[in-house]
């Protein structure tokens, strides 16, 4: 168990399903205080933070649209506030908006896959990079995609291309924030089952992409959680920065 993250604040944006929602509900159990942030769905993540609240930590709700260029900020500062400091930053808010081929892709989708996955994790870290570099201390972990390096299946391309910004932003973070004992690594989900798949993935879709993966089947978001806890924790990982652990199944062995 990492004992190490017991009294840590945490700020976890899209919190209120899948990925997100599991590592809240890991961090609480390791006593970590949160903030859980949602944008449309408030009642996921009330539930989340009423699960988490019975392991005795303190826990609050923000919501936000992150595609907005001021929100992003905002909510740290609202997080900060909430929690007295800010120990741990994940930047897991994100969307495919659907399935188009670069050559059709309207000027609209492009705007929202962009202001929502890279917009929305630049706002944010510039924000906890500041409050950090003050505390001379603190971790951000981003959260990219194996179609950050693939180019993503059938009409991800999008997608996949604005993970990859957020893949190379972590580097650049890890490098301006190092001198300042600030870590920035990022975590790179497989095909995991979560509503995001359900959402924009077909089974046949599904069932094709689990012929390509070694360990058989599709990831869960439990499966995910064990590296964001170890990318949080000094004790296992305080001297690692500017990485990106795939957690795919072997799907992509880079």
């Amino acid at each position: 168990m990492s004992t190490d993250l017991k009294g840590k604040s945490a700020l976890i944006f899209g919190a209120s399903s899948g990925i997100g929602a599991a590592v809240a509900r890991r961090f609480g159990a390791l006593g970590v205080d949160l903030v859980i942030h949602c944008n449309a769905n408030r009642d996921g993540a009330e539930t989340v933070a009423a699960e988490v609240a019975q392991s005795g930590v303190k826990v609050h709700v923000v919501q936000g649209d992150v595609a907005a260029p001021e929100a992003g900020g905002r909510l740290v500062d609202e997080a900060a506030k909430a929690l007295g400091r800010l120990d741990i930053v994940i930047n897991n808010a994100g969307s495919m908006f659907g399935r188009t081929a670069i050559a059709e892709a309207a000027d609209e989708q492009y705007h929202r896959v962009v202001d929502v996955n890279i917009g929305g994790v630049f706002f944010a870290a510039r924000r906890a990079a500041n409050i950090m570099r003050e505390q001379r201390s603190g971790t951000i972990i981003n959260t990219t995609s194996v179609a950050a390096r693939t180019g993503g299946s059938d009409g991800a391309g999008l997608y996949g291309s604005a993970k990859a910004f957020v893949s190379t932003l972590t580097r650049v973070l890890a490098k301006e924030l190092a001198p300042y004992s600030v870590r920035v690594n990022a975590v790179a989900p497989g095909v995991i089952v979560t509503p995001f798949h359900e959402r924009y993935s077909t089974p046949e879709q599904l069932a094709q992409v689990t012929k390509g993966i070694p360990l058989g089947r599709l990831g869960t978001a439990e499966d995910c959680v064990g590296a964001y806890e170890f990318l949080a924790s000094e004790r296992m990982s305080g001297y690692i920065t500017g990485q990106v652990i795939e957690v795919n199944g072997g799907q992509l062995m880079p």
